[in-house]
């Protein structure tokens, strides 16, 4: 497939889609995590079972109406956050993916403290942004030219270190929000799938952050 201009309706696609998380039921609700819990929703939306395989939880399957059926795995790494990018890299390659392949094949989905809460932003390329997560795959993929879904947690009160606030969990009231925002962003990668990232970008980019209650 190609996510540039939104191929990707032949049988023969594929794409790999990372949700960037810790591992473990200690972080499953951090904020750091949300990237892991949109995997899962997709996960469970497109009826693909997760199970550990190697270097993260991983399935495959066909997502789409029939015609356009797109060849999809989710991966889940099981390394911790910050050292992602070995993980990322086993799976590129056991997909037969070359590095030239790396930016119409690749999504990662993860949290942005840049975002306020409830923020989706699709973007085509670009730095970290002191996303160690980030960093890891940038360096280890050796480009920064893959997709990322971004999904924002809002910057950590005043006087609380950033560290902290990703790896606290959300707050009982920023649920509806934070559950809206998942929902939003499966949308949003099914939209990547079928019509690629401009189209993606110009429909959900725009989206202001979920109100409580809507």
């Amino acid at each position: 497939m190609n996510l540039e201009v939104g191929k990707g309706r032949s049988p023969d696609s594929s794409c790999l889609i990372v949700g960037l998380g810790n591992p473990g039921d200690r972080y499953a609700r951090t904020r750091h995590n949300v990237g892991y819990r949109t995997v899962e929703w997709a996960a469970a939306r497109w009826a693909i079972p997760l199970k550990p395989i190697g270097v993260a939880r991983q399935g495959r399957g066909l997502v789409g109406p029939p015609d356009r059926r797109i060849d999809v795995t989710l991966a889940l790494p099981l390394a911790w956050m910050n050292q992602s990018g070995p993980a990322v890299k086993a799976m590129v390659e056991a997909l037969g993916l070359s590095a030239e392949q790396v930016p119409d094949h690749v999504i990662v989905v993860h949290d942005d403290l840049d975002l306020p809460l409830g923020r989706l932003r699709i973007k085509r390329r670009g730095g970290p942004g002191g996303h160690n997560g980030i960093l890891s795959l940038i360096t280890t993929l050796d480009t920064d030219e893959f997709c990322r879904v971004k999904l924002g947690v809002g910057r950590p009160p005043a006087g609380m270190d950033s560290a902290d606030y990703v790896l606290a969990p959300f707050m009982a009231e920023e649920a509806p929000r934070v559950d809206a925002m998942v929902e939003q962003a499966v949308l949003a990668l099914e939209c990547l799938l079928a019509d690629g990232v401009a189209a993606a970008m110009n429909r959900f980019n725009a989206k202001e952050p979920i109100a409580d209650g809507e």
